[in-house]
């Protein structure tokens, strides 16, 4: 396992400050799928992996394990959460149902500034390849980050917080799923165009279409998981 570089600290910096940097790390490791379901965690290795002491470490894993993407047991330690593929047709639902009430949300509550973010997400968005690679799928972290950031400035305007965090969390196991199961598989779907109808339907105030525009894009991306796990050997 290759060790990181240390995690930038200055010298006004605490320990809380360090936890927050490990845990960022940490956690994007984990949905990316660089550190797999059910790779033990242990302290040492960890914290020579991060070039942080154990203490900032223990307290990003216990972060981490309160958002469910990490497991603690007495005995065993720490370990990344497994992914248990039964979950995931209950996981697209649930999340569906929640982006689905923040969406509506957001749009009741629209505004310029919110519609100025999103057209420069929308624009960088596509002009970014979904793979870096035209033979076969690579995924590309910058699309990405930008795929990421256009799903959570649609639901920017939602009045709760807690459906906001709620969709955050759904979003990164919902991830991390898509991940374990995009290897080697290129897609040769429009996602732009469905990203372009679903942000004029948004910014129109359309709530009606934009909803069913949302469950169609995600049930299309929750059907090409579900085929490419299958392939993949994750599900029988």
């Amino acid at each position: 396992m290759a060790r990181k570089p240390p995690l930038p600290v200055d010298d006004h910096s605490s320990g809380l400050t360090r936890a927050s940097a490990v845990y960022e790390q940490l956690r994007a490791d984990i949905t990316h799928g660089t550190l797999k379901p059910d790779t033990k965690l242990r302290v040492t290795a960890m914290s020579q992996r991060y070039g942080v002491g154990a203490s900032p470490l223990r307290e990003a894993l216990s972060r981490l394990s309160a958002e469910g993407l990490v497991t603690h047991n007495e005995q065993r330690g720490f370990s990344v959460a497994t992914l248990d593929w039964d979950d995931l047709s209950t996981l697209n639902k649930t999340r569906l149902q929640i982006e689905s009430l923040a969406l509506s949300d957001s749009i009741e509550h629209r505004t310029t500034k919110w519609e100025d973010k999103l057209v420069v997400v929308l624009h960088k968005l596509g002009r970014t390849p979904r793979s870096l690679s035209k033979g076969h799928y690579t995924p590309n972290p910058l699309w990405e980050n930008l795929h990421r950031e256009f799903h959570s400035g649609l639901r920017a305007c939602c009045t709760s917080r807690w459906l906001i965090v709620f969709c955050e969390n759904l979003a990164d196991e919902a991830y991390r799923f898509r991940q374990l199961a995009a290897e080697n598989v290129f897609s040769s779907r429009n996602q732009h165009e469905e990203h372009v109808a679903l942000f004029n339907a948004a910014i129109h105030g359309k709530k009606k279409e934009a909803l069913k525009l949302l469950e169609d894009h995600f049930n299309r991306t929750f059907s090409a998981v579900l085929s490419n796990a299958r392939e993949l050997g994750h599900l029988g």
